[in-house]
């Protein structure tokens, strides 16, 4: 402590030092003796040596304070000692500032920590189920290949779904907006699909005339086809139909629809509604990536259900005129 007081006030030891060897010498030429230059000495030393007594008291309990809120950095304006100066205070007040900055970081970084952990607990439980029915499938010498394909592309789809939420992290970096004729789109979408629609003995169609929208193909995409999923994981008969008209895609199913009480909160992370929790295979999270792509995308996305009787999802997509906006 006493090393930390004397560097931290070597410059008034120093003047003191310079100050009183001129003082006094000038004493002694002047006065013809040591009489006065001692007794200057005498005065000036007893008068520093009290201050110093003072200011070390000062020091180190300061110094104990900072001590102490270096060793557990929670720190808030009331913890740190009285600033003696103004340059003291803005010290303190960046040190505050950059302690609040480190918080946000830290909250930022705990929250996508969980974020990812509620995620991954949620698609590890549901790509399980493809790879048990697999299992099962093969351990009972009844692998049919119908099975088996829908099996090992639902688990296709769950990968590449977590591979899209890694990215949906940071969007805006993976993003080429550009002008997109909609109707091929939509069209490869259900292709990539048409093996679940026929394994499942479900009818889909595509009506209306195609369009040109500012989008990301391969985002949009993504929507579509998680849409599809939707359609069809809920739709035992009839069939899926998609329909192209005043700018906009609607994709309507024949499914179980939604119930009211859960139709707010559909795109919530993580919500499943009671249908997804009678399946037990909903992760709620499909639903929460197709509306923060959509909300990106400038998608206007609404939803229309009647319990019983099906599902229609609206995708209205932003004109041309709206791609520097994006």
């Amino acid at each position: 402590m006493i090393r930390r007081y004397l560097r931290h006030r070597r410059v008034i030891f120093s003047f003191f030092a310079v100050f009183s060897l001129f003082f006094t010498l000038l004493l002694y030429l002047y006065s013809g003796g040591l009489d006065a230059a001692s007794y200057y000495l005498l005065i000036a030393g007893f008068l520093f040596s009290l201050w110093v007594a003072i200011d070390s008291r000062s020091f180190a309990r300061r110094m104990h304070m900072l001590d102490d809120i270096l060793q557990n950095i929670s720190a808030v304006r009331h913890d740190f000692p009285l600033p003696s100066g103004p340059l003291e205070e803005v010290y303190q007040d960046i040190a505050l500032e950059l302690f609040r900055l480190l918080n946000r970081k830290t909250s930022a970084l705990e929250a996508a920590h969980a974020d990812q952990l509620f995620y991954y607990t949620r698609w590890l439980h549901q790509i399980k189920t493809p790879i048990a029915a697999i299992r099962l499938a093969m351990q009972a010498g009844k692998a049919d290949s119908a099975v088996l394909e829908q099996e090992l592309f639902k688990i296709e789809q769950y990968v590449e779904m977590a591979l899209q939420y890694v990215k949906l992290q940071d969007i805006s970096t993976d993003l080429i907006i550009r002008d997109t004729d909609i109707l091929p789109v939509v069209r490869e979408c259900v292709k990539k699909y048409a093996s679940l629609f026929i394994y499942k003995g479900l009818s889909v169609s595509i009506t209306g005339d195609s369009f040109t929208a500012a989008t990301d193909e391969k985002w949009l995409a993504f929507v579509i086809e998680q849409l599809l999923s939707n359609a069809v994981k809920y739709t035992s008969r009839g069939g899926v139909a998609i329909t192209l008209a005043d700018r906009s895609i609607t994709i309507r199913d024949d499914g179980i629809g939604i119930l009211p009480e859960d139709a707010a909160r559909i795109f919530e992370k993580g919500y499943t509604g009671t249908s997804g929790r009678a399946d037990k295979r909903a992760s709620g999270i499909g639903l929460f990536m197709v509306h923060e792509i959509a909300d990106r995308l400038a998608i206007e996305l609404s939803v229309e259900s009647v319990p019983g009787q099906g599902t229609a999802v609206r995708l209205a997509l932003p004109c041309s005129d709206s791609l520097t906006n994006l």
